[in-house]
């Protein structure tokens, strides 16, 4: 299976930026829905942008606007570009990857349609 690893995590103040990085063992741009999620302490894991491989997204609306998905297929990795971040954005965030389904019209955001996940990396906005 693939494997995947963040980074880019760190604190910001409010207003700030961040990139959030996931490098895959693979390439998974022609057979692989991508994901950020986040979860905050107490919360549920929720799904914050997706991608697919042929470049729809999908987006919380929490961070719509504020934030962006891509992928750079030449070196496996995911970003997350996350602009004008609030306190509520902390959180671990996490990249995920499901093998496409037929079924799919869009990146679904539900964590549960994930199989593959990192490790995770610590965003905290004060």
């Amino acid at each position: 299976d693939v494997q995947l690893v963040e980074s880019g995590g760190g604190s910001m103040q409010p207003g700030g930026s961040l990139r959030l990085s996931c490098a895959a063992s693979e390439d998974t741009y022609r057979d692989y829905c991508m994901g950020w999620f986040r979860q905050a302490p107490g919360k549920d894991r929720e799904g914050v942008a997706g991608i697919d491989s042929d470049g729809y997204t999908t987006y919380a609306n929490s961070v719509k606007g504020r934030f962006t998905i891509s992928q750079d297929n030449a070196k496996n990795t995911l970003y997350l570009q996350m602009n004008s971040l609030k306190p509520e954005d902390t959180a671990m965030y996490y990249c995920a990857a499901e093998r496409l389904h037929l079924g799919w019209a869009r990146p679904p955001l539900a964590p549960t349609e994930y199989r593959i996940w990192g490790q995770g990396t610590q965003v905290t906005v004060s």
